[in-house]
């Protein structure tokens, strides 16, 4: 018995280790990223870096409201594009579908997952764009093509934790629906999906935190031009595809760096925001 209070209390030391290790890592990252980015303030004031749109270092302008606006205007279409098709397709997985197209469909939206982001937005470029173009007669590049690339990037966090959501509702629900005489689609619409709410939430914020923090796929078609989108169909830029740009050529230091250092802060501080909106989903505050 010794021996396993003593193979106990080892086990919940070394877990305790892998804890602390991680909190500690993201504690480090979060003030050095924030400590480099909050630098970019003792020379440019923070109204121009939030609120001016003009971004021209070589001018000594850092004003980061276009890229801002360009990550939120993405996520938030790629979220339009993406969330009715996978709520349709939760709904079909957890409710109409059978055993083997069931076990089919989830091996596809696993195969989704494991695709490089760098894939996705090749085939953007080689399939979408060019089609964009010949529609429109413009270049093709803006936040259309990105929000729909990001939209089917998304499709994998939709469906899994919504079709958990709908799978995990007690049985009695439907049963009870369908005992009083409504249909399968009227027991879908009215009963299960208000109860599987708060799932169903959380997939959309978890997708929300995927898309914002996506950079290859929204470099290679959101076009990186540092300018308020005048359509969908107009190059304009985001906190990560200006990061990625940029961060190689400027002087660790300087201005410039500290303001992309402040862009990736920014960042940061919505994907916390998104995670705190989480747990709230989570404790059923926004049900």
């Amino acid at each position: 018995m010794s021996y396993v209070r003593y193979q106990n209390r080892y086990m919940a030391m070394v877990l305790l280790g892998a804890a602390i290790l991680v909190i500690m890592t993201i504690v480090a990252i979060i003030g050095f990223v924030g400590r480099q980015g909050l630098l970019t303030l003792s020379d440019v004031s923070w109204r121009e870096f939030f609120l001016s749109p003009h971004w021209n270092p070589t001018s000594g302008q850092y004003g980061a409201l276009v890229f801002i606006l360009g990550s939120l205007a993405v996520t938030f279409l790629a979220l339009l594009f993406g969330a009715p098709l996978g709520l349709a397709a939760a709904i079909y997985m957890a409710k109409i579908a059978g055993g083997p197209m069931r076990d089919v469909m989830r091996a596809a939206t696993d195969l989704f997952v494991g695709i490089p982001s760098v894939v996705y937005g090749w085939i953007g470029l080689t399939v979408l764009i060019p089609v964009l173009q010949r529609l429109t007669g413009q270049s093709g590049f803006g936040l259309l093509p990105a929000a729909i690339v990001l939209g089917i990037m998304i499709l994998p966090t939709l469906v899994s934790i919504s079709e958990d959501a709908l799978r995990a509702l007690p049985i009695s629900l439907e049963e009870a629906s369908l005992a009083l005489g409504a249909t399968r689609w009227q027991t879908i619409w009215e009963v299960l999906l208000p109860a599987a709410r708060p799932g169903i939430l959380t997939a959309m914020v978890l997708a929300m935190a995927r898309a914002i923090g996506e950079t290859m796929a929204v470099q290679m078609l959101i076009g990186n031009t540092p300018q308020l989108p005048r359509g969908l169909i107009a190059p304009t830029s985001a906190l990560t595809s200006e990061i990625v740009v940029e961060m190689a050529n400027t002087p660790f230091g300087s201005t410039w760096n500290n303001a992309l250092f402040l862009m990736a802060l920014v960042l940061l501080l919505i994907s916390l925001a998104l995670i705190l909106l989480i747990r709230f989903i989570s404790r059923g505050r926004l049900t």
